[in-house]
Protein backbone atom coordinates (compact mmCIF):
# COMPACT_ATOMS: atom_id res chain seq x y z
CA UNK A 1 0.00 0.00 0.00
CA UNK A 2 1.26 3.02 -0.82
CA UNK A 3 2.55 5.94 1.56
CA UNK A 4 -0.98 8.38 0.34
CA UNK A 5 -3.11 5.21 1.09
CA UNK A 6 -1.80 4.24 4.23
CA UNK A 7 -2.67 7.26 5.46
CA UNK A 8 -6.08 7.48 4.47
CA UNK A 9 -6.16 3.85 5.71
CA UNK A 10 -4.58 4.96 9.13
CA UNK A 11 -7.08 8.11 9.39
CA UNK A 12 -10.39 6.48 8.47
CA UNK A 13 -9.00 3.42 11.18
CA UNK A 14 -8.71 5.83 14.07
CA UNK A 15 -11.73 7.47 13.04
CA UNK A 16 -13.49 3.98 13.38
CA UNK A 17 -12.09 3.12 17.06
CA UNK A 18 -13.16 6.25 18.21
CA UNK A 19 -16.27 6.05 16.68
CA UNK A 20 -17.09 2.52 18.37
CA UNK A 21 -16.01 3.59 21.85
CA UNK A 22 -18.40 6.22 21.11
CA UNK A 23 -21.51 4.00 20.40
CA UNK A 24 -20.58 2.19 23.61
CA UNK A 25 -20.54 5.10 25.46
CA UNK A 26 -23.58 6.54 24.35
CA UNK A 27 -25.51 3.54 25.05
CA UNK A 28 -24.45 3.64 28.37
CA UNK A 29 -25.94 7.15 28.52
CA UNK A 30 -29.23 6.56 26.11
CA UNK A 31 -30.33 3.55 27.91
CA UNK A 32 -30.61 5.11 31.33
CA UNK A 33 -32.80 7.95 29.42
CA UNK A 34 -34.65 5.60 27.92
CA UNK A 35 -35.36 3.70 31.37
CA UNK A 36 -36.24 7.14 32.78
CA UNK A 37 -38.47 8.26 30.52
CA UNK A 38 -40.45 5.31 29.97
CA UNK A 39 -40.89 4.00 33.61
CA UNK A 40 -40.87 7.62 35.19
CA UNK A 41 -42.96 10.25 33.09
CA UNK A 42 -45.00 7.51 31.21
CA UNK A 43 -45.29 6.23 27.66
CA UNK A 44 -47.84 9.01 26.85
CA UNK A 45 -45.51 11.60 28.00
CA UNK A 46 -42.50 10.21 25.86
CA UNK A 47 -44.90 10.11 23.18
CA UNK A 48 -45.39 13.64 23.20
CA UNK A 49 -42.01 14.45 23.38
CA UNK A 50 -41.30 12.21 20.78
CA UNK A 51 -43.64 14.19 18.47
CA UNK A 52 -42.38 17.12 19.29
CA UNK A 53 -39.09 16.35 18.53
CA UNK A 54 -39.82 15.41 15.11
CA UNK A 55 -40.21 19.28 14.15
CA UNK A 56 -37.34 19.93 16.38
CA UNK A 57 -35.02 18.04 15.04
CA UNK A 58 -36.37 18.16 11.23
CA UNK A 59 -35.54 22.17 11.75
CA UNK A 60 -32.25 22.09 13.10
CA UNK A 61 -31.17 19.69 10.18
CA UNK A 62 -32.82 22.63 7.57
CA UNK A 63 -30.85 25.21 9.70
CA UNK A 64 -27.61 23.50 9.64
CA UNK A 65 -28.01 23.89 5.52
CA UNK A 66 -25.92 20.44 5.23
CA UNK A 67 -22.76 21.97 6.47
CA UNK A 68 -22.32 18.35 8.43
CA UNK A 69 -20.95 17.36 5.20
CA UNK A 70 -20.25 20.25 2.90
CA UNK A 71 -18.23 21.87 5.45
CA UNK A 72 -15.05 19.63 4.50
CA UNK A 73 -15.47 20.87 0.46
CA UNK A 74 -15.41 24.03 1.47
CA UNK A 75 -12.65 24.15 3.98
CA UNK A 76 -10.32 22.26 1.10
CA UNK A 77 -11.10 24.86 -1.73
CA UNK A 78 -11.53 28.27 0.18
CA UNK A 79 -7.97 30.44 0.45
CA UNK A 80 -9.17 32.34 3.90
CA UNK A 81 -8.32 31.60 7.23
CA UNK A 82 -9.83 28.69 8.50
CA UNK A 83 -11.39 30.08 10.76
CA UNK A 84 -13.24 32.47 8.78
CA UNK A 85 -14.59 29.38 6.41
CA UNK A 86 -16.32 27.95 9.75
CA UNK A 87 -17.53 31.57 11.06
CA UNK A 88 -19.19 31.66 8.02
CA UNK A 89 -21.29 28.79 8.79
CA UNK A 90 -21.67 29.15 12.05
CA UNK A 91 -23.41 32.64 11.92
CA UNK A 92 -25.22 31.94 8.58
CA UNK A 93 -26.76 28.43 10.80
CA UNK A 94 -27.40 30.64 14.02
CA UNK A 95 -29.35 33.36 12.10
CA UNK A 96 -31.52 30.39 10.93
CA UNK A 97 -31.93 28.87 13.86
CA UNK A 98 -32.89 31.87 15.72
CA UNK A 99 -35.49 32.86 13.51
CA UNK A 100 -37.25 29.41 13.23
CA UNK A 101 -36.54 28.81 17.30
CA UNK A 102 -38.68 32.08 18.08
CA UNK A 103 -41.28 31.32 15.10
CA UNK A 104 -41.94 28.13 17.11
CA UNK A 105 -41.79 29.53 20.22
CA UNK A 106 -44.89 31.88 18.90
CA UNK A 107 -46.79 29.03 17.09
CA UNK A 108 -45.96 26.02 19.13
CA UNK A 109 -49.06 24.17 17.40
CA UNK A 110 -46.70 22.18 14.33
CA UNK A 111 -45.05 20.28 17.62
CA UNK A 112 -48.25 19.31 19.49
CA UNK A 113 -50.59 17.77 16.92
CA UNK A 114 -52.64 17.16 19.69
CA UNK A 115 -52.81 20.14 21.43
CA UNK A 116 -51.34 19.29 24.85
CA UNK A 117 -48.47 20.54 25.94
CA UNK A 118 -46.91 22.75 29.27
CA UNK A 119 -45.68 26.57 28.95
CA UNK A 120 -41.33 24.32 29.46
CA UNK A 121 -42.70 22.09 26.28
CA UNK A 122 -43.22 25.71 24.75
CA UNK A 123 -39.09 26.36 25.34
CA UNK A 124 -38.18 22.83 23.22
CA UNK A 125 -37.22 25.03 20.31
CA UNK A 126 -34.30 27.14 22.36
CA UNK A 127 -32.55 23.36 21.31
CA UNK A 128 -32.32 24.09 17.49
CA UNK A 129 -29.50 26.60 18.18
CA UNK A 130 -27.20 24.68 19.75
CA UNK A 131 -28.13 21.47 18.18
CA UNK A 132 -27.36 23.11 14.59
CA UNK A 133 -24.34 24.91 15.47
CA UNK A 134 -23.19 21.74 17.16
CA UNK A 135 -23.36 19.84 13.80
CA UNK A 136 -21.26 22.71 12.43
CA UNK A 137 -18.58 22.86 15.17
CA UNK A 138 -18.07 18.72 14.92
CA UNK A 139 -17.60 18.63 11.23
CA UNK A 140 -14.76 21.70 11.35
CA UNK A 141 -12.99 19.15 13.88
CA UNK A 142 -14.07 16.00 12.00
CA UNK A 143 -11.63 17.98 8.96
CA UNK A 144 -8.92 18.00 11.14
CA UNK A 145 -9.43 14.55 12.31
CA UNK A 146 -10.16 15.08 15.73
CA UNK A 147 -13.44 12.77 16.14
CA UNK A 148 -12.57 12.68 20.00
CA UNK A 149 -14.88 15.67 19.96
CA UNK A 150 -18.19 14.12 18.84
CA UNK A 151 -17.81 11.11 20.97
CA UNK A 152 -17.33 13.63 24.19
CA UNK A 153 -20.66 15.98 22.91
CA UNK A 154 -22.64 13.35 21.48
CA UNK A 155 -21.72 10.53 23.16
CA UNK A 156 -20.89 11.33 26.57
CA UNK A 157 -22.19 14.95 27.63
CA UNK A 158 -25.48 15.08 25.72
CA UNK A 159 -26.93 11.31 27.23
CA UNK A 160 -25.56 11.92 30.32
CA UNK A 161 -26.77 15.25 31.03
CA UNK A 162 -30.26 14.26 29.46
CA UNK A 163 -30.69 11.01 31.63
CA UNK A 164 -29.15 12.88 34.98
CA UNK A 165 -31.71 16.09 33.96
CA UNK A 166 -34.44 14.22 33.91
CA UNK A 167 -34.11 12.26 37.11
CA UNK A 168 -33.58 15.74 38.97
CA UNK A 169 -36.42 17.43 37.16
CA UNK A 170 -38.57 14.91 37.55
CA UNK A 171 -38.69 16.43 41.54
CA UNK A 172 -39.01 20.30 40.97
CA UNK A 173 -40.92 20.27 37.45
CA UNK A 174 -42.31 16.95 36.57
CA UNK A 175 -44.58 18.46 33.41
CA UNK A 176 -41.50 19.87 31.94
CA UNK A 177 -38.44 17.42 32.53
CA UNK A 178 -38.56 15.44 29.52
CA UNK A 179 -38.38 19.19 27.67
CA UNK A 180 -35.88 20.73 30.22
CA UNK A 181 -33.28 17.90 29.94
CA UNK A 182 -33.61 17.84 25.89
CA UNK A 183 -32.50 21.43 25.90
CA UNK A 184 -30.12 21.75 28.95
CA UNK A 185 -28.61 18.49 27.23
CA UNK A 186 -28.35 20.19 23.68
CA UNK A 187 -26.62 23.74 24.76
CA UNK A 188 -24.10 21.06 26.86
CA UNK A 189 -23.24 19.31 24.06
CA UNK A 190 -22.67 22.72 22.16
CA UNK A 191 -19.99 23.80 24.69
CA UNK A 192 -17.96 20.88 24.23
CA UNK A 193 -17.94 21.17 21.03
CA UNK A 194 -16.75 24.43 20.43
CA UNK A 195 -14.47 24.74 22.99
CA UNK A 196 -12.09 22.48 20.79
CA UNK A 197 -12.98 24.36 17.85
CA UNK A 198 -11.55 27.85 19.47
CA UNK A 199 -8.63 25.91 20.25
CA UNK A 200 -8.10 24.61 16.99
CA UNK A 201 -9.13 27.04 14.47
CA UNK A 202 -8.60 29.88 16.27
CA UNK A 203 -10.56 32.91 15.97
CA UNK A 204 -11.61 34.61 12.53
CA UNK A 205 -8.80 36.73 11.27
CA UNK A 206 -9.65 39.64 8.84
CA UNK A 207 -13.30 38.37 8.53
CA UNK A 208 -16.70 40.38 8.68
CA UNK A 209 -19.74 39.25 8.03
CA UNK A 210 -21.20 39.89 4.34
CA UNK A 211 -24.90 39.30 3.26
CA UNK A 212 -23.42 38.35 -0.14
CA UNK A 213 -21.27 36.04 0.68
CA UNK A 214 -23.97 33.93 3.28
CA UNK A 215 -26.58 33.87 0.51
CA UNK A 216 -24.15 32.63 -2.00
CA UNK A 217 -23.20 29.83 0.69
CA UNK A 218 -26.24 29.59 1.58
CA UNK A 219 -27.89 28.75 -2.37
CA UNK A 220 -24.46 26.12 -2.73
CA UNK A 221 -25.59 24.58 0.34
CA UNK A 222 -28.96 23.80 -0.78
CA UNK A 223 -28.47 20.25 -2.99
CA UNK A 224 -26.54 18.86 0.19
CA UNK A 225 -29.02 20.51 2.56
CA UNK A 226 -31.97 18.79 0.94
CA UNK A 227 -30.28 15.21 0.49
CA UNK A 228 -29.43 15.61 4.39
CA UNK A 229 -33.23 16.98 5.07
CA UNK A 230 -34.64 14.35 3.22
CA UNK A 231 -32.19 11.53 4.69
CA UNK A 232 -32.82 12.21 8.09
CA UNK A 233 -36.68 13.29 7.39
CA UNK A 234 -36.76 9.25 6.17
CA UNK A 235 -35.61 8.26 10.35
CA UNK A 236 -38.69 10.54 11.37
CA UNK A 237 -41.61 10.31 8.73
CA UNK A 238 -42.42 6.96 9.86
CA UNK A 239 -43.07 8.51 14.01
CA UNK A 240 -44.72 11.77 12.03
CA UNK A 241 -47.37 9.23 9.86
CA UNK A 242 -47.58 6.91 12.75
CA UNK A 243 -48.20 9.87 15.01
CA UNK A 244 -51.62 10.16 12.87
CA UNK A 245 -52.79 6.83 12.40
CA UNK A 246 -52.01 5.35 16.08
CA UNK A 247 -52.49 6.52 19.79
CA UNK A 248 -49.68 8.22 21.79
CA UNK A 249 -48.65 5.28 23.23
CA UNK A 250 -48.03 3.62 20.09
CA UNK A 251 -45.90 6.88 19.28
CA UNK A 252 -44.02 6.00 22.42
CA UNK A 253 -43.47 2.27 21.97
CA UNK A 254 -41.85 3.83 18.44
CA UNK A 255 -39.83 5.97 19.89
CA UNK A 256 -38.44 3.96 22.17
CA UNK A 257 -37.89 1.20 19.50
CA UNK A 258 -36.26 3.75 17.17
CA UNK A 259 -33.63 5.17 19.61
CA UNK A 260 -32.60 2.02 20.10
CA UNK A 261 -32.38 1.17 16.88
CA UNK A 262 -30.09 4.31 16.68
CA UNK A 263 -27.29 3.92 18.42
CA UNK A 264 -25.54 1.78 15.85
CA UNK A 265 -26.65 4.92 13.25
CA UNK A 266 -24.13 7.29 15.33
CA UNK A 267 -21.27 4.65 14.42
CA UNK A 268 -22.38 5.29 10.47
CA UNK A 269 -23.29 8.75 10.70
CA UNK A 270 -19.97 9.29 12.33
CA UNK A 271 -17.87 8.10 10.04
CA UNK A 272 -18.92 10.80 7.55
CA UNK A 273 -16.76 13.57 8.68
CA UNK A 274 -13.54 11.56 8.39
CA UNK A 275 -14.34 10.42 5.07
CA UNK A 276 -15.60 14.07 3.82
CA UNK A 277 -11.48 15.13 4.04
CA UNK A 278 -10.18 11.78 2.79
CA UNK A 279 -12.38 11.42 -0.36
CA UNK A 280 -12.47 15.43 -1.31
CA UNK A 281 -8.30 15.36 -1.61
CA UNK A 282 -8.41 11.98 -3.96
CA UNK A 283 -11.50 13.88 -5.92
CA UNK A 284 -8.58 16.88 -6.42
CA UNK A 285 -5.89 14.08 -7.49
CA UNK A 286 -9.12 12.51 -9.48
CA UNK A 287 -7.86 9.18 -7.38
CA UNK A 288 -11.17 7.13 -8.52
CA UNK A 289 -10.02 3.81 -7.47
CA UNK A 290 -8.62 5.28 -3.85
CA UNK A 291 -11.98 6.34 -3.60
CA UNK A 292 -14.04 3.03 -4.49
CA UNK A 293 -11.37 1.02 -2.05
CA UNK A 294 -12.14 3.50 0.70
CA UNK A 295 -15.85 3.67 0.27
CA UNK A 296 -15.67 -0.44 -0.02
CA UNK A 297 -13.32 -0.47 2.83
CA UNK A 298 -15.39 1.85 5.59
CA UNK A 299 -19.07 -0.06 4.15
CA UNK A 300 -17.44 -3.05 5.27
CA UNK A 301 -16.80 -2.26 8.64
CA UNK A 302 -19.80 0.10 9.07
CA UNK A 303 -22.00 -3.60 8.48
CA UNK A 304 -20.46 -5.39 10.27
CA UNK A 305 -20.27 -3.68 13.27
CA UNK A 306 -24.13 -2.55 12.66
CA UNK A 307 -25.06 -6.51 11.76
CA UNK A 308 -23.21 -7.71 14.68
CA UNK A 309 -25.28 -4.82 16.89
CA UNK A 310 -28.23 -6.04 15.30
CA UNK A 311 -28.18 -9.65 16.47
CA UNK A 312 -27.28 -8.70 19.95
CA UNK A 313 -30.05 -6.79 20.67
CA UNK A 314 -32.25 -7.98 18.09
CA UNK A 315 -32.63 -11.23 19.17
CA UNK A 316 -33.41 -10.61 22.53
CA UNK A 317 -35.39 -7.70 21.57
CA UNK A 318 -38.07 -8.85 23.98
CA UNK A 319 -36.04 -8.37 26.87
CA UNK A 320 -34.49 -5.06 25.38
CA UNK A 321 -37.88 -3.46 25.13
CA UNK A 322 -38.64 -4.82 28.31
CA UNK A 323 -36.04 -2.56 30.31
CA UNK A 324 -37.82 0.69 29.47
CA UNK A 325 -41.43 -0.71 30.60
CA UNK A 326 -43.36 -3.80 30.33
CA UNK A 327 -45.64 -2.15 27.59
CA UNK A 328 -42.82 -1.53 25.48
CA UNK A 329 -42.37 -5.49 24.80
CA UNK A 330 -45.01 -4.82 21.90
CA UNK A 331 -42.47 -2.59 20.20
CA UNK A 332 -39.91 -5.65 19.57
CA UNK A 333 -41.26 -6.52 16.09
CA UNK A 334 -40.62 -2.39 14.87
CA UNK A 335 -37.33 -2.89 16.72
CA UNK A 336 -35.86 -5.55 14.83
CA UNK A 337 -36.83 -4.27 11.46
CA UNK A 338 -35.40 -0.93 12.30
CA UNK A 339 -31.98 -2.56 13.45
CA UNK A 340 -32.00 -4.46 9.66
CA UNK A 341 -33.06 -1.36 8.20
CA UNK A 342 -29.61 0.17 9.46
CA UNK A 343 -27.61 -2.75 8.39
CA UNK A 344 -29.24 -1.83 4.79
CA UNK A 345 -28.85 1.73 4.92
CA UNK A 346 -25.06 1.65 5.54
CA UNK A 347 -24.16 1.49 1.36
CA UNK A 348 -26.44 4.63 0.98
CA UNK A 349 -24.44 6.43 3.18
CA UNK A 350 -20.74 5.59 2.49
CA UNK A 351 -21.79 5.66 -1.34
CA UNK A 352 -23.55 9.05 -0.31
CA UNK A 353 -20.33 10.44 1.29
CA UNK A 354 -18.49 10.51 -2.27
CA UNK A 355 -21.75 11.50 -4.07
CA UNK A 356 -22.49 14.53 -2.51
CA UNK A 357 -18.94 15.97 -4.14
CA UNK A 358 -19.79 14.79 -7.47
CA UNK A 359 -23.47 14.02 -8.40
CA UNK A 360 -25.70 16.70 -5.90
CA UNK A 361 -28.53 16.78 -7.86
CA UNK A 362 -29.12 13.18 -8.82
CA UNK A 363 -27.90 12.32 -5.24
CA UNK A 364 -31.20 14.20 -3.65
CA UNK A 365 -33.41 13.13 -6.44
CA UNK A 366 -32.54 9.40 -4.86
CA UNK A 367 -33.07 10.45 -1.75
CA UNK A 368 -36.39 12.25 -2.63
CA UNK A 369 -37.76 9.15 -4.48
CA UNK A 370 -36.43 7.41 -1.13
CA UNK A 371 -38.49 9.05 1.00
CA UNK A 372 -41.82 9.37 -1.00
CA UNK A 373 -41.92 5.62 -1.28
CA UNK A 374 -41.42 5.19 2.36
CA UNK A 375 -44.32 7.41 2.76
CA UNK A 376 -46.16 5.10 0.43
CA UNK A 377 -44.88 1.83 1.97
CA UNK A 378 -45.55 3.40 5.51
CA UNK A 379 -49.40 4.12 4.55
CA UNK A 380 -50.48 1.15 2.79
CA UNK A 381 -49.05 -0.71 6.07
CA UNK A 382 -50.84 1.79 8.16
CA UNK A 383 -54.03 1.59 6.42
CA UNK A 384 -53.24 -2.59 6.20
CA UNK A 385 -53.30 -3.05 9.74
CA UNK A 386 -55.98 -0.75 10.58
CA UNK A 387 -58.39 -2.86 8.57
CA UNK A 388 -56.95 -6.27 9.88
CA UNK A 389 -59.60 -6.96 12.65
CA UNK A 390 -62.40 -7.00 9.87
CA UNK A 391 -60.66 -9.27 7.61
CA UNK A 392 -62.06 -12.90 7.22
CA UNK A 393 -58.80 -15.15 8.16
CA UNK A 394 -58.78 -19.06 7.18
CA UNK A 395 -59.17 -21.76 9.56
CA UNK A 396 -61.05 -19.41 11.47
CA UNK A 397 -58.09 -17.21 12.90
CA UNK A 398 -58.99 -13.64 13.80
CA UNK A 399 -56.33 -10.86 13.54
CA UNK A 400 -56.35 -9.28 17.42
CA UNK A 401 -57.34 -5.55 17.72
CA UNK A 402 -55.36 -5.35 20.59
CA UNK A 403 -52.33 -5.81 18.53
CA UNK A 404 -52.73 -3.23 16.43
CA UNK A 405 -50.73 -0.51 17.89
CA UNK A 406 -47.82 -2.90 17.80
CA UNK A 407 -48.44 -4.23 14.15
CA UNK A 408 -48.57 -0.83 13.14
CA UNK A 409 -45.21 -0.18 14.51
CA UNK A 410 -43.73 -2.73 13.38
CA UNK A 411 -45.49 -1.73 9.58
CA UNK A 412 -43.37 1.74 9.92
CA UNK A 413 -40.45 0.00 10.50
CA UNK A 414 -40.72 -2.55 7.15
CA UNK A 415 -41.14 0.05 5.02
CA UNK A 416 -38.49 2.20 6.18
CA UNK A 417 -36.16 -0.94 5.88
CA UNK A 418 -37.44 -1.48 2.24
CA UNK A 419 -37.50 2.46 1.13
CA UNK A 420 -33.28 2.49 2.81
CA UNK A 421 -32.28 -1.04 0.72
CA UNK A 422 -33.41 0.53 -3.02
CA UNK A 423 -31.68 3.95 -2.00
CA UNK A 424 -28.54 1.85 -1.07
CA UNK A 425 -28.95 -0.43 -4.56
CA UNK A 426 -29.44 3.03 -6.42
CA UNK A 427 -26.53 5.33 -4.94
CA UNK A 428 -24.02 2.50 -5.10
CA UNK A 429 -24.86 2.12 -8.96
CA UNK A 430 -24.61 5.72 -9.35
CA UNK A 431 -21.71 5.82 -7.62
CA UNK A 432 -19.76 2.28 -8.85
CA UNK A 433 -20.67 4.35 -12.52
CA UNK A 434 -19.09 7.66 -11.98
CA UNK A 435 -15.66 5.68 -10.50
CA UNK A 436 -15.82 3.54 -13.36
CA UNK A 437 -15.11 1.21 -9.78
CA UNK A 438 -17.61 -1.28 -8.34
CA UNK A 439 -19.36 -0.34 -5.13
CA UNK A 440 -19.59 -3.71 -3.01
CA UNK A 441 -20.04 -3.73 0.57
CA UNK A 442 -21.15 -7.08 0.80
CA UNK A 443 -18.55 -9.99 1.94
CA UNK A 444 -20.28 -13.69 2.48
CA UNK A 445 -18.28 -13.96 6.26
CA UNK A 446 -21.03 -11.92 7.01
CA UNK A 447 -23.58 -15.04 6.67
CA UNK A 448 -20.76 -17.02 8.40
CA UNK A 449 -20.57 -14.80 11.34
CA UNK A 450 -24.25 -14.13 11.93
CA UNK A 451 -25.36 -18.35 11.92
CA UNK A 452 -23.87 -19.19 15.03
CA UNK A 453 -24.86 -15.52 16.85
CA UNK A 454 -28.13 -16.60 15.68
CA UNK A 455 -27.47 -20.14 17.35
CA UNK A 456 -26.29 -18.62 20.37
CA UNK A 457 -29.25 -16.30 20.71
CA UNK A 458 -32.10 -18.54 20.18
CA UNK A 459 -30.45 -20.50 23.10
CA UNK A 460 -30.24 -17.70 25.74
CA UNK A 461 -33.83 -16.55 25.17
CA UNK A 462 -35.65 -19.82 25.13
CA UNK A 463 -33.19 -21.37 27.83
CA UNK A 464 -32.65 -18.79 29.92
CA UNK A 465 -34.54 -16.15 32.59
CA UNK A 466 -34.68 -12.56 30.91
CA UNK A 467 -31.72 -11.46 33.44
CA UNK A 468 -29.74 -13.84 32.19
CA UNK A 469 -30.58 -13.62 29.05
CA UNK A 470 -29.73 -9.56 28.65
CA UNK A 471 -26.36 -10.12 31.14
CA UNK A 472 -24.85 -13.36 29.37
CA UNK A 473 -26.63 -13.52 25.99
CA UNK A 474 -25.87 -10.17 24.54
CA UNK A 475 -21.99 -10.42 25.01
CA UNK A 476 -22.01 -13.99 24.22
CA UNK A 477 -23.76 -13.25 20.87
CA UNK A 478 -21.06 -10.00 20.09
CA UNK A 479 -18.45 -12.15 21.22
CA UNK A 480 -19.31 -15.37 18.75
CA UNK A 481 -20.32 -12.85 16.17
CA UNK A 482 -17.26 -11.03 16.44
CA UNK A 483 -14.54 -14.13 16.80
CA UNK A 484 -15.86 -15.09 13.28
CA UNK A 485 -16.14 -12.07 11.67
CA UNK A 486 -12.59 -11.58 13.02
CA UNK A 487 -10.84 -14.99 11.86
CA UNK A 488 -12.86 -15.41 8.56
CA UNK A 489 -13.72 -11.50 7.22
CA UNK A 490 -11.37 -9.29 7.90
CA UNK A 491 -8.44 -9.03 5.76
CA UNK A 492 -4.90 -7.38 6.97
CA UNK A 493 -6.22 -3.90 5.70
CA UNK A 494 -9.77 -4.36 7.60
CA UNK A 495 -7.68 -5.11 10.71
CA UNK A 496 -6.23 -1.81 10.29
CA UNK A 497 -9.16 -0.98 12.33
CA UNK A 498 -8.00 -2.73 15.40
CA UNK A 499 -3.96 -1.42 15.56
CA UNK A 500 -2.94 2.24 15.98
CA UNK A 501 0.31 1.32 14.28
CA UNK A 502 -0.73 1.09 10.57
CA UNK A 503 2.85 0.94 9.15
CA UNK A 504 3.51 -1.53 11.75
Amino acid sequence: MSEPANADIQALAKGGRTNFLGFLLRLAGTAPFLFIAGRLYGVEALGRYASALVVIELTSQLCALGQRRGLAQRLAEDERHPASVVADGVLLSLVMAAMAAALLFLFPAPMFPSGHYSDWDRLLPLAIIPNALTDIALAALAYRYDVGATVRARSIVEPWTMALAAIALLFVVPEGGLALSYILAKFAAAVVAFWPLIRSYGLPQRWSPHPGRLGKLALASSPLAGADLVEWGSRRLDLAILGIFASPTAVGVYYAAQQIASLPQKLKTSFEPVLGPVITKNLKDQNYSAIARQVCQVGFWIIAAQAGIALALGIPGEGVMGLVGPVFVGGTGALAFLLAAEVVAATAVVSEAALIYVKRMQNLWISLATIAVQAGLTVVFMLAVRAAPGWNLPYGLHFPEARVDAFQAAGCALALMLSLAMASLLKARLLAKFLGESINNWRWPLVWAAAPAVLIGWFATRFLPEWAELLFGVPAILAIYGWVIWHRGFGPEDRVLFRKNVGG
